[in-house]
C-alpha cells in the first residue's frame, strides 16, 4: 500500500560538529531531482574548496530506489552510509545531506568517522523543521479558456498543485492532485463540461 503522505524538509540548514580537531560541516537541502543534487553539491564544493572531503547521501522519490551515497575518499562505509542512515531513521525523502570535513591532524578511525558523519547529519536535520506533504498524482487538464475560473476553483478546493500551464484560447495544465483526495477531485472535474483529466505517466 503506497502512502498518502511523506516527510521532507522545505528549507536548507547547516550544522557543525567537531571531534579531535576535525570540523564536520553538514548541509541539508530539499531536492526534487538529480539535477538539483548536482547543483547543490557543486555549490558546497565551491564554498569549501579547501576541505579534505565532501561526503553526501540523498534519497529522492517514494519508492526508496533513488538514492546515492559517497565517502569521497574516507574509508568505505564510514561517511555516506551513516548519513543515509539518518535520512532513513527520520523517514524523510527528497533530501540531500552533504558533510564537509576539514581534517584536524588526528586520525579518528572508522568508528570515530561513522560517529562524526552520523552526528553531523543528525544535527543538520534537527535545525530544520520536517514537513508532511501529500503524495501527488499528476494529471493533465485541457479546457477552453472560458472555463478557467471553474477549473481553478476545483484546483484550490482540493489543494491541487499547478505544475505547468499553457494559457491560450485552449488551455493545457498539469496538476498534482493529493492522492487521498484523488477520486473526489476527478469526479468534480468530470462535472465540468469537456474537461477530461488524463493521468501523466513518468512525470
Amino acid at each position: 500500500m503506497t502512502p498518502d503522505y511523506y516527510f521532507t524538509i522545505e528549507k536548507p540548514s547547516v550544522a557543525e560538529f567537531k571531534d579531535r580537531g576535525s570540523r564536520f560541516v553538514a548541509y541539508a537541502f530539499p531536492i526534487n531531482s538529480i539535477e538539483e543534487f548536482k547543483a547543490r553539491l557543486a555549490e558546497v564544493k565551491k564554498e569549501h574548496g579547501k576541505a579534505s572531503h565532501h561526503c553526501f547521501a540523498y534519497r529522492i522519490g517514494l519508492d526508496g530506489n533513488t538514492h546515492r551515497v559517497s565517502d569521497d575518499g574516507e574509508p568505505s562505509g564510514s561517511a555516506g552510509r551513516p548519513i543515509l542512515g539518518q535520512l532513513d531513521s527520520k523517514q524523510v525523502t527528497n533530501v540531500l545531506i552533504v558533510v564537509v570535513r576539514y581534517f584536524g591532524g588526528t586520525l579518528l578511525g572508522v568508528p570515530g568517522l561513522i560517529n562524526a558523519y552520523k552526528t553531523a547529519a543528525t544535527l543538520a536535520l534537527q535545525v530544520t523543521p520536517l514537513v508532511q506533504k501529500p503524495v501527488l498524482e499528476i494529471y493533465r487538464l485541457q479546457f477552453d479558456y472560458t472555463q478557467m475560473n471553474e477549473v481553478m476553483m476545483v484546483v484550490k478546493q482540493f489543494d491541487c498543485t499547478v505544475l505547468r500551464q499553457e494559457m491560450q484560447l485552449f488551455c493545457s495544465m498539469d496538476i498534482g492532485i493529493p492522492r487521498n483526495r484523488l477520486q473526489e477531485t476527478l469526479f468534480r472535474f468530470k462535472d465540468l463540461r469537456d474537461v477530461v483529466p488524463e493521468k501523466v505517466v513518468n512525470k
